[in-house]
């Protein structure tokens, strides 16, 4: 398996990351809110990827994982410009990204910022614009005041904290409602049992989407992490789907 290697961003922050090279489109995988390269998803698209030789990129956001920093100063803009930057130091010339949760939102400005690039799109519980629909109207006035809130954390001991940079940040990059102008392949797996992000989210999001190209899998007792091994067999048959068609 591939080593853990650092970047060194222009902040002089390090970036950990694994990167197996291979085939064209390099497989991307972007990891959910305070979640890292380590988790079952990431690691099982690592394998199918090193198994066929395809390229693929696992990375820890900074303030994650094994990458430097403080998550209280993550920022879905300041994450996308510092993978588009690992992305240009590797020199992969063109990427299909995955993405886990807020890794689905995060992967929609990616697609936007590496352009041609990008060649197709898989969003894994899709959470796109979560500031917006997963949040009460206190929550997001007690941010917009510029405080940090805490909601319980059902994967932890300790409590999921949403930071007014963050959120911040993010209501300036919400795009369901604008519209996608991605044109590619693009595949969306969602659990209907979800308790964290409404399945109809990932619909909302194949409605904004420019591409004809849109598949929406809907997996009835599937929960949010959609983690189980045949979760992770859905997955890693719609990579090899769009992996023939791209070789067709």
């Amino acid at each position: 398996m591939t080593e853990i290697a650092r970047f060194t961003l222009p902040s002089g922050q390090q970036m950990a990351y694994r990167h197996l090279a291979g085939t064209s489109p390099t497989i991307v995988f972007l990891p959910g809110y305070m979640s890292d390269m380590a988790g079952g998803k990431a690691q099982a698209v690592l394998e199918w990827a090193r198994q066929r030789g395809h390229g693929c990129l696992l990375l820890d956001y900074t303030g994650c994982g094994m990458s430097d920093g403080d998550f209280a100063d993550g920022r879905l803009s300041k994450w996308r410009d510092e993978i588009v930057a690992l992305i240009d130091h590797l020199g992969i010339d063109s990427v299909q990204l995955v993405g886990s949760s807020m890794g689905g939102w995060l992967m929609l400005l990616l697609a936007e910022a590496l352009g041609d690039r990008t060649r197709a799109l898989v969003g894994i519980a899709p959470a796109p614009d979560f500031t917006e629909w997963g949040l009460s109207q206190s929550q997001r006035i007690e941010l917009a005041a510029g405080r940090t809130i805490y909601e319980d954390n059902p994967y932890g001991p300790e409590p999921t904290p949403t930071h007014a940079g963050f959120f911040s940040d993010a209501e300036r990059h919400k795009r369901l409602a604008s519209g996608i102008a991605f044109e590619g392949p693009v595949r969306l797996i969602h659990g209907q049992a979800d308790a964290d992000v409404p399945w109809e989210i990932s619909i909302n999001l194949a409605r904004a989407l420019r591409s004809a190209d849109v598949q929406v899998h809907l997996i009835k007792d599937g929960d949010h992490r959609l983690s189980r091994p045949a979760d992770i067999a859905l997955l890693l048959r719609e990579l090899a789907g769009l992996a023939a068609g791209q070789a067709a």
